[in-house]
């Protein structure tokens, strides 16, 4: 099998355990004809570093998905998903393969019922990805396989944008997540269709909110607004820059027959208009403020602001649950951040939980990447 070498020197992550090598970390190029294969990496002195998909397109040249002399074929993706499946154990709605976290670099696979949604975002598993949808045939017998390779980030791999259905036809339907049905358009919409990271904090907060006047800052399809309404709470007002989000946060609200109300609004627009409004619960869950590293002091900059002006809308008593979707903020910055805007709140707060991604979006320790949606539930003491 051919082999990339590390530069002698180097300090690449990859000597310490992270599954990636950059092109600026290798002696030089295997060729185009390795693109998508499965090749081996050594360092400077020739020693067996792993296996891994090659693409020299990407920046990230080498992602490494075994310690052993293996090939990147049905028979090595057929063993790595069926063990994926067990870690998750059953589950109607639920993520069932995670990339690197499951061995299997750049392979997304969600369950919504007797559909499966799979995103290819790597060379290697689009390749591959007619034995993929077989695999999953073969073990989960869905009605549907989604193949939903429209995310941008295949750009990097020089890979087209597609939406395509193996099996009966995908069309928008209702679908009950957590205590709520919701309107989901698999093919057209963000990710795989939903954003199944934040179902069971959807259902946590809304237990904190009966009685309660909740605002849901960022709210997307409504998913906090909706379970606060449907946990009892007073008063539910999801608000979203998007009109296509608020849109459907409101179809969902009525199909629910839920007292819950929604509006188009910029975030930060809106705090600083509606400076009496008092609140209860506030949540915050933007998208990400930075996609890159080299952007994380602006990021954190607009995390303070809007967390700064949710402190400043609280009762006494009141909870914000605050998150962030990326893995470059990091727990250490985000809390930090927090307890400046508290500082300049002027409020005393105290931590009642720290949130992270469920567990069918697993994390390596050694790949902090894998790690990339931390929460914090606060309550304002005074």
């Amino acid at each position: 099998m051919p082999a990339l070498k590390l530069k002698p020197g180097n300090r690449a992550r990859v000597l310490r355990g992270h599954p990636w090598v950059f092109v600026n970390e290798i002696q030089e190029k295997l060729g185009a004809e390795h693109d998508g294969r499965a090749v081996e990496c050594r360092d400077a002195q020739g020693r067996f570093l792993g296996t891994g998909i090659y693409n020299e397109k990407s920046q990230i040249i080498w992602r490494k998905f075994s310690a052993d002399h293996e090939d990147f074929d049905k028979t090595f993706l057929r063993t790595a998903i069926i063990n994926a499946l067990r870690r998750r154990g059953t589950g109607d709605t639920q993520r069932l393969v995670w990339s690197e976290s499951d061995f299997i670099p750049g392979l997304v696979a969600d369950r919504y019922g007797e559909i499966v949604v799979l995103q290819a975002l790597t060379l290697a598993v689009d390749l591959h990805g007619g034995e993929i949808a077989e695999i999953f045939d073969e073990l989960l017998a869905p009605k549907s396989i989604l193949l939903k390779n429209d995310a941008p980030v295949r750009a990097r791999e020089g890979l087209p944008l597609t939406v395509s259905v193996a099996g009966a036809d995908v069309t928008p339907h209702w679908r009950k997540i957590g205590a709520v049905e919701f309107w989901l358009d698999l093919a057209g919409g963000q990710k795989t269709g939903f954003y199944l990271d934040q179902r069971e904090e959807y259902q946590k907060i809304a237990r904190l909110c009966r009685g309660k006047r909740v605002l849901d800052a960022c709210c997307n399809q409504g998913g906090f607004a909706l379970h606060a309404a449907d946990g009892g709470a007073t008063e539910a007002l999801g608000i979203d820059i998007s009109k296509d989000a608020v849109a459907l946060a409101r179809r969902n609200a009525e199909h629910n027959k839920l007292n819950a109300g929604f509006s188009v609004e910029n975030v930060f627009d809106y705090f600083a208009r509606e400076r009496q409004r008092q609140w209860d619960v506030i949540i915050l869950d933007p998208p990400s403020f930075t996609k890159s590293k080299d952007r994380l002091t602006e990021a954190l900059r607009g995390y303070k602001e809007l967390n700064l002006r949710a402190f400043q809308r609280l009762v006494a008593g009141g909870v914000l649950a605050t998150y962030a979707c990326s893995h470059h903020v990091t727990h250490d910055a985000y809390w930090e951040m927090l307890m400046s805007a508290a500082g300049d709140a002027g409020r005393t707060v105290r931590l009642r939980e720290i949130c992270r991604q469920p567990a069918d979006h697993p994390i390596l320790l050694n790949v902090p990447e894998s790690e990339y949606l931390r929460g914090f539930v606060l309550e304002v003491v005074a």
